[in-house]
C-alpha cells in the first residue's frame, strides 16, 4: 500500500532535518571537532533517500520537494567526498578553509638595528667588502621575509651609488644595512669630512 501524502511529507521533513544534521557533523569533522567522518548519520540519510526514491509519490508538489532534497544531498555527498579525498592526499580541497588554521609561528618582532656599515671608494677594487655587505643584506632580507636579490644587481647598485655620491664631491661612501620597522633599510651617504660641502 502506497504511503499517504501526509506520511511522505512527514518523512520528507525528517529527511530535511537529517540532511541538516549530517551537514553540521561534516562541518564539525572538517573543522577538526570530530575525530572521524559521520559515517553512521550518512548511511542513515542515504537509506532514507533510497527508500523514498522507491516510494511512489503521486503528488507533484511532494515529488518536487523530494527531488530537491535528493539533489541537494547528492551534491553535498560529492563535495564531502572530494574534500575527504583531498585531505587523504594531503592537498587543499573544497572545504580546507574549515580546517583549524595552524597559528603561524609568530616570529618575534624584528627589532630595529644596524647590521653592517661598510665604506667604499672604488667598489670594483673592493669585491670582498662588497660580498660581505651583500651577505649582511641577504641575511637581513631573509629575516624579515623579503625575496633574495641577485649579487650582480646588488654590486651594480653599490657602484652606481658610489659614482653618484662621488660626482657630488664625496670621496668615501658609507653604506649601511639596517632593519627598521620590520623592513630592510639599505642606505648610502658621503662620509663626513670627505664631502666638500661640509
Amino acid at each position: 500500500m502506497a504511503d499517504s501524502p501526509a506520511d511522505v511529507n512527514r518523512e520528507l521533513t525528517q529527511l530535511e532535518a537529517e540532511i541538516k544534521r549530517l551537514e553540521v557533523e561534516y562541518n564539525m569533522y572538517f573543522a577538526g571537532r570530530l575525530q572521524r567522518p559521520p559515517w553512521e548519520t550518512r548511511s542513515r540519510v542515504d537509506g532514507m533517500v533510497k527508500r523514498l526514491d522507491r516510494t511512489h509519490i503521486a503528488n507533484y508538489a511532494i515529488r518536487f520537494r523530494f527531488t530537491t532534497l535528493q539533489t541537494r544531498f547528492n551534491r553535498m555527498l560529492d563535495l564531502w567526498d572530494r574534500a575527504l579525498r583531498a585531505r587523504e592526499e594531503g592537498r587543499q580541497g573544497p572545504l580546507s578553509h574549515m580546517a583549524p588554521q595552524k597559528e603561524p609561528a609568530k616570529a618575534a618582532p624584528v627589532e630595529d638595528r644596524i647590521l653592517r656599515v661598510a665604506t667604499f671608494r672604488d667598489p670594483t677594487q673592493e669585491e670582498e667588502k662588497v660580498r660581505d655587505l651583500y651577505k649582511s643584506f641577504l641575511e637581513a632580507r631573509q629575516e624579515v621575509g623579503q625575496d633574495r636579490v641577485d649579487f650582480a644587481r646588488f654590486s651594480q647598485l653599490v657602484s652606481t651609488q658610489v659614482r653618484a655620491i662621488q660626482a657630488k664631491g664625496g670621496k668615501d661612501v658609507a653604506f649601511r644595512v639596517a632593519v627598521q620597522d620590520g623592513k630592510v633599510a639599505f642606505t648610502a651617504r658621503a662620509m663626513r669630512g670627505a664631502d666638500d660641502d661640509d
